[in-house]
């Protein structure tokens, strides 16, 4: 019998094109800043804060603002439970390739 071939099991809060290259980035580089993230992803500012909030809300990012001099700075990091959350994603993304999934 094959194995049956099941997107289902990919989380569905990181598999977005945002929130996966912001989970790919931050994975690599630990803490990024907002316009780092903006740069990279190539996002609007509003695009951007809404697939931020919805991986906060599922605990995968921890959000830090401060100010440097006068400007506001927003710096964004995996939680563990992001870290987690991404290994599991890329397991099962994986799986899928091999046709265990």
């Amino acid at each position: 019998m094959e194995p049956q071939f099941n997107t289902n099991t990919l989380d569905p809060v990181i598999h977005g094109r945002v929130r996966l290259g912001m989970m790919a980035f931050l994975a690599s580089v630990s803490t990024a800043s907002f316009g780092e993230l903006k740069q990279k992803l190539d996002a609007s500012d509003g695009n951007l804060s809404t697939h931020l909030r919805k991986l906060e809300d599922a605990g995968y990012v921890q959000i830090n603002k401060s100010f440097k001099g006068r400007k506001p700075l927003t710096m964004v990091e995996l939680t563990e439970a992001g870290r987690k959350a991404w290994i599991t994603y890329l397991e099962r993304m994986q799986g899928l390739l091999n046709g265990k999934a």
